[in-house]
């Protein structure tokens, strides 16, 4: 008798129920998860309550008795003002960057990295999560460049102290590149580029270092620069630009067809 070798069933992958959610663009994972708890999220018409039940194929999904497929990736750059916090929802009541987006019919938006409420500049917000987790995680991190308005005159020494480093507490804290760009009495503007990015990164480097910043303005993020976009409005990226992204830190990993919505007339901050 002759016995035919057993070939191993193909199975199809499955996700978690929030990751899936998430990567289809309509909320962050965190909010998906959230929503099935409170049973907000149904699976061939069955609630769920489990945030890691396990999806695979084309399941049909309702989040509040409406459809949850795909959307459209939208990739936008905002010039944020100083005095904004970078979330959805703040429960102190502050003024979120979200307050920019409020009329302009958006889908759901995350923010690429974050900014802190005194920081100013170039912020990235998508619903493209696997893009967005290409600028940011540690291993494929995209350097961010920043001008910063230091208290005092920070000398040569200085500079170099930045680029090789100091400890701070538990982190190693390190500028990939740090220059003067001017110079006054009392103050001094540097160039600042990190390689990685760990919470209040160049204030806590600097206060190391016996210097406190005065104003801290994101300029780039790898190739897209914050240009002449006016404070507090926003415009969409170009096809070129989120390629120009995606190229830099995911560039053995080949690069995704992505429906992009094309650059457009800039979203105005709201007056007043």
């Amino acid at each position: 008798m002759i016995h035919k070798p057993s070939h191993p069933r193909k199975t199809t992958p499955t996700f978690g129920l929030a990751r899936v959610l998430s990567k289809r663009g309509i909320c962050s994972r965190s909010q998906a998860e959230r929503l099935a708890r409170e049973g907000r999220v149904t699976v061939n018409g069955r609630v769920v309550l489990d945030p890691e039940f396990p999806i695979a194929g084309p399941e049909r999904i309702e989040v509040d008795g409406g459809g949850a497929e795909a959307v459209a990736q939208v990739y936008i750059m905002m010039n944020k003002p100083r005095g904004l916090v970078t979330t959805a929802a703040d429960e102190r009541g502050r003024d979120t960057v979200y307050t920019a987006l409020a009329e302009a019919g958006l889908p759901w938006l995350g923010p690429v990295g974050r900014l802190d409420k005194a920081s100013e500049g170039l912020l990235l917000l998508t619903n493209d999560t696997v893009w967005a987790a290409g600028i940011t995680e540690p291993v494929t991190h995209v350097d961010k460049t920043y001008h910063v308005q230091v208290a005092g005159t920070p000398d040569e020494a200085t500079l170099a102290a930045m680029r090789e480093g100091v400890r701070d507490g538990d982190d190693f804290l390190r500028a990939r590149h740090a220059s003067l760009l001017r110079q006054g009495e009392r103050n001094a503007w540097l160039e600042v580029t990190l390689d990685e990015g760990r919470n209040r990164h160049i204030r806590r480097l600097l206060a190391a270092l016996g210097f406190d910043v005065v104003r801290l303005v994101r300029i780039a993020i790898g190739s897209l620069t914050l240009g002449e976009l006016p404070k507090g409005q926003w415009r969409h990226l170009s096809s070129a630009e989120v390629d120009a992204l995606r190229a830099t830190p995911m560039s053995g990993r080949g690069a995704q067809g992505v429906s992009v919505r094309p650059a457009g007339r800039p979203g105005a901050w709201p007056r007043g």
